[in-house]
């Protein structure tokens, strides 16, 4: 894995979107693997979870992922706005509110502006695997990152809010690949999923037998693990290396590499 570029993308909220790139990420950076976070979402839950909302919301436009958005803002490489983390592999480009006015509906008519992310990632380098962090729309910033990306995640809870609009989430990935062929849907992962719960099992009946083997095998159980860790600021996997989060992450991410290896072969048979 070298350079793969991932976005997490859903346009509900509480999805488990920023909270399996904290967690993942933690588990691939134990693993040995160099990892960049892009929090490509205005309300910075993300960024905050590693430096917490006082830091976070006190960030300069300039040092943050809007800076790629401003015309104003000269930008000679990625690593201007890559910050460090106290865990070794893991970096990120940090958001707050200065992108929400960059993340304006109907990108696809923004003309070059709905390159910027692909623009500046075409020359990072050192890392093994990117994860963009998407808000709960499918705005600028979301269709930034499916241009910028190589594969797209889809977090969903089993239940009805959850599920909605996820007929819509799939036509824009289409879309998107009509900018950038190389944009594959990795599928979708059931997110917050409490087996004690009938109706979570119901749903997650249901979106098996309809997307079959694009949902991942993998669910992300809805763990307190995942929440202590995240107020002591630690990836569960730096925070209890034996709990069933820990765990599931862990086969989460495994199921993400296996993927990832199935799409490129396809890919290459294909070509």
């Amino acid at each position: 894995m070298q350079g793969i570029t991932i976005c997490m993308i859903n346009q509900k909220g509480g999805c488990g979107k920023s909270s399996t790139c904290f967690h993942v990420a933690g588990y691939f950076a134990k693993a040995g693997y160099r990892v960049l976070l892009v929090d490509a979402d205005p309300q910075g839950s993300l960024s905050q979870g590693f430096f917490g909302s006082s830091i976070v919301e006190d960030l300069e436009q300039h040092e943050t992922l809007a800076a790629m958005f401003d015309g104003d803002i000269f930008l000679s490489s990625l690593d201007e706005l890559v910050v460090g983390t106290v865990f070794h592999g893991i970096g990120i480009i940090r958001a707050n509110q200065t992108l929400a006015k960059f993340n304006v509906p109907e990108p696809e008519n923004s003309g070059l502006n709905q390159f910027a992310m692909q623009t500046i990632f075409d020359d990072v380098e050192g890392y093994d695997l990117i994860l963009i962090d998407c808000p709960p729309n499918l705005y600028q910033c979301s269709w930034n990152a499916m241009l910028a990306a190589d594969y797209v995640v889809i977090p969903l809870p089993p239940e009805d809010f959850g599920t909605q609009g996820l007929r819509t989430v799939h036509q824009a990935v289409q879309c998107a690949k009509e900018l950038n062929p190389r944009l594959q849907l990795l599928g979708q992962v059931i997110s917050r999923y409490d087996r004690r719960l009938v109706v979570h099992r119901a749903y997650e009946k249901k979106l098996r037998a309809i997307y079959g083997e694009s949902v991942f095998t993998t669910t992300i159980p809805e763990a307190a693990a995942f929440k202590v860790a995240l107020a002591r600021r630690q990836p569960v996997s730096y925070y209890s290396a034996w709990c069933k989060a820990t765990k599931q992450t862990r086969l989460f991410g495994q199921e993400l590499f296996y993927r990832i290896n199935l799409a490129t072969q396809n890919s290459q048979k294909v070509a």
